[in-house]
């Protein structure tokens, strides 16, 4: 093994190696779910506006841009989730060999919540992949529109009848109050791990991951409340 791939390997399996990854992973998950939620209240916008946006989306870099950026968010998620599994569970055994006994204090009890959330959000997309994006058990493939004397595959008539559906709705809306939840602990942890946050300014590092996650769930739950409770678009 050379001495880079050496380097690497004592990297990964530390500790502070894998808080690191966790805390980088999630900067990337972070701007996914911001630039989700802008995208996806266009829907507010018009018809046009969001078709405007999934047509783009489809086609920047020759249709290359859209498929590099789920393998890096799917790869994001997937290596987010293995590491902290990975941590814990190393930080759960330290505790036992130290004391002898398993402590249920209240970080492994955050620990345990974020590993059940982040697993039940790893189950939601690949489900809201399946849904939107690979169109599975339903027609949304046939869902075309002209836009600018193209025709494009209509996102707004899509995202309509996905989240008339209740079903949809309902796990929609519960996936982002789980999200909400981690993201609350998350981003906060990871200005800790990248040795932004103190003693003194944790307080201000955990109101703003709490807002910035009361945001997320505002802004994403709008959508499916208006279309499935109020019956906007329909």
């Amino acid at each position: 093994m050379t001495a880079v791939a050496t380097s690497i390997s004592r990297f990964y399996d530390s500790s502070i190696g894998k808080k690191i990854l966790i805390a980088l992973t999630g900067i990337v998950l972070v701007g996914f779910v911001i630039g989700h939620m802008i995208g996806n209240l266009l829907i507010f916008a018009g018809r046009d506006a969001i078709n405007e946006y999934g047509h783009f989306l489809h086609t920047v870099g020759h249709g290359m841009g859209v498929w590099v950026a789920r393998v890096v968010i799917f790869g994001s998620i997937i290596l987010h989730v293995i590491l902290t599994v990975q941590i814990t569970k190393k930080n759960r055994a330290s505790r036992e060999q130290r004391y002898g006994v398993t402590h249920k204090d209240a970080s492994s009890a955050a620990s345990r919540t974020m590993i059940l959330s982040g697993l039940t959000l790893l189950a939601f997309f690949i489900y809201h992949i399946l849904h939107f994006t690979a169109r599975a058990f339903n027609d949304y493939d046939t869902y075309k529109t002209m836009l600018h004397g193209e025709q494009v595959h209509d996102v707004y008539k899509m995202v309509i009848a996905g989240f008339s559906w209740a079903p949809a709705s309902i796990f929609y809306i519960i996936a982002m109050v789980l999200l909400c939840t981690h993201l609350s602990h998350g981003v906060a942890s990871m200005f800790q791990t990248l040795g932004l946050s103190n003693s003194k300014t944790r307080p201000l590092f955990q109101a703003i991951a709490g807002g910035f996650a009361a945001i997320i769930l505002i802004g994403n739950c709008s959508i499916p409340i208006a279309i499935w409770l109020c019956g906007y678009g329909r």
